[in-house]
């Protein structure tokens, strides 16, 4: 669902508050037909919803679901790891300002219990309840977890290569 770029540059100008067709494009640049295909798939996996807001000629609005507005800790992820790595030394080109306390906000994945800073070296992949026991359709991986917490297997690459 989100393994084109043009779908995650649609879902940023969703943050943004870019809600109608004409506009995407017009941001995008991006032909009509991959628009409405990207659009549509977005709407159909739940993420957008599309609003009639005009009947002549009949118009729609995308606007986040709550399952895409749940997908901001991932787009600002995206946004930190862009500013730290692909930033020609200027500062970022867009900040995050938080409102409730009135300060920039720095992107951080935590530990919903310890509230630890999370880094892949310091999980484990673990095989989880929801795990099909026949994948139909891409790679079956659960032989690259552990089948229980502590437990054998389930290790991300741990080696870090500075460039």
């Amino acid at each position: 669902m989100l393994g084109d770029a043009w779908t995650l540059v649609i879902l940023r100008d969703s943050f943004h508050g870019v809600t109608k067709f004409d506009d995407f494009h017009k941001s995008l640049g991006i032909a009509r037909n991959t628009l409405s295909d990207r659009l549509t798939n977005l709407v159909e996996a739940g993420v957008l919803t599309k609003e009639f807001y005009q009947d002549n000629p009949p118009r729609y609005e995308y606007l986040l679901t709550d399952m895409g507005h749940d997908l901001f800790p991932a787009i600002a992820a995206l946004l930190a790891w862009g500013d730290r790595w692909l930033g020609n030394g200027d500062g970022p080109p867009v900040g995050l300002y938080h409102r409730p306390c009135g300060h920039d906000a720095q992107v951080d994945v935590v530990c919903g219990h310890c509230r630890q800073s999370l880094a892949d070296d310091d999980v484990q992949f673990v095989k989880g309840s929801g795990y099909p026991d026949v994948v139909t359709e891409g790679g079956d991986f659960r032989d690259r977890l552990a089948l229980v917490p502590g437990g054998e297997g389930g290790e991300p690459q741990g080696r870090r290569k500075a460039f």
